[in-house]
């Protein structure tokens, strides 16, 4: 590497795309409204390349996504993906017609999980049925990546497989070069955070997990799911971790899912998407049962 490339670090830009009504075939409690979470992707850029993380999931997102990083002027060379939730790759097809000469890779264990949600998906129509119409009858499932150093302009980008996060299998994208850590949903930024799959030993899981970003003491920490216009401050670790505790702890109280509800939003009001705490609550009242 030359001293001009070796002087130019890489830069981390950050595409929000924000909390939209969807239709859910579920009974909502009182006062709940059914909304899709605030979601990032995120664009690591050198001078003349970059790489996207995460594709997020409709049409739409595609293709909004797509606009912003095209104003940056640099060539895509590939999106990876963190985890196999299907709102963070679904994209993906969409995705990729802006970027013919890139490609879609993700850790072994999310490649898989997404290839799982394919088959999912047709037999439940879970996603479909919640966004007709705005989703690629034909997905592309990231291509299985088999190195955790990435490349953009000669500077190393590392995925490291973190395990926990709202799923197994989550992995983070770690930016030496640019002080940064893309984190998936491993870390949430002002948004209540996805317990659907997560009882109390993975939500302890998952705190070890933020202990291992908290290690890289990186100055910018990207959240998954994040408000609009909210810093990537690595001060949401902790907030993560406290999240998860308090959750366990009002959970460790009995009642009902609107006792739940009531308990964490008494502590955490101010985060966007309360609709993620009632599907969480429902969740976790159901594996008492």
């Amino acid at each position: 590497m030359d001293e001009a490339g070796a002087a130019a670090p890489l830069s981390i830009d950050v595409y929000v795309a924000p909390m939209r009504p969807y239709i859910s075939p579920d009974q909502l409690g009182e006062g709940e409204v059914a909304t899709w979470a605030p979601s990032s992707s995120t664009l690591i850029s050198g001078p003349t390349e970059g790489i996207l993380i995460d594709a997020l999931l409709t049409f739409e997102n595609a293709d909004q996504i797509a606009a912003w990083a095209k104003r940056f002027g640099k060539k895509i060379t590939g999106v990876y993906i963190t985890h196999g939730h299907s709102d963070h790759w679904l994209g993906l097809a969409r995705l990729l017609q802006h970027f013919p000469a890139a490609r879609g890779y993700a850790a072994p264990e999310v490649a898989a999980r997404a290839a799982w949600e394919v088959e999912f998906n047709k037999r439940s129509k879970y996603w479909t049925s919640r966004f007709p119409g705005e989703l690629s009858e034909t997905p592309v499932v990231p291509e299985v990546l088999n190195t955790d150093e990435i490349l953009v302009d000669g500077h190393v980008a590392n995925l490291i497989h973190v395990g926990q996060g709202d799923i197994e299998g989550s992995t983070i994208f770690h930016v030496p070069s640019a002080d940064a850590v893309v984190c998936g949903d491993v870390v949430y930024n002002n948004v209540h955070m996805m317990m659907y799959e997560a009882d109390e030993a993975k939500r302890e899981a998952w705190v070890a997990s933020i202990d291992t970003v908290a290690a890289l003491n990186a100055k910018t920490v990207v959240a998954g799911h994040k408000s609009v216009g909210a810093a990537d401050r690595p001060e949401n670790l902790a907030a993560s971790q406290r999240y998860l505790r308090d959750f366990t702890t009002v959970a460790k109280k009995g009642g009902t899912v609107e006792d739940l509800v009531h308990g964490m939003l008494e502590l955490h009001g101010e985060r966007d998407q309360p609709h993620t705490l009632w599907i969480s609550a429902r969740a976790e009242v159901a594996r008492r049962a």
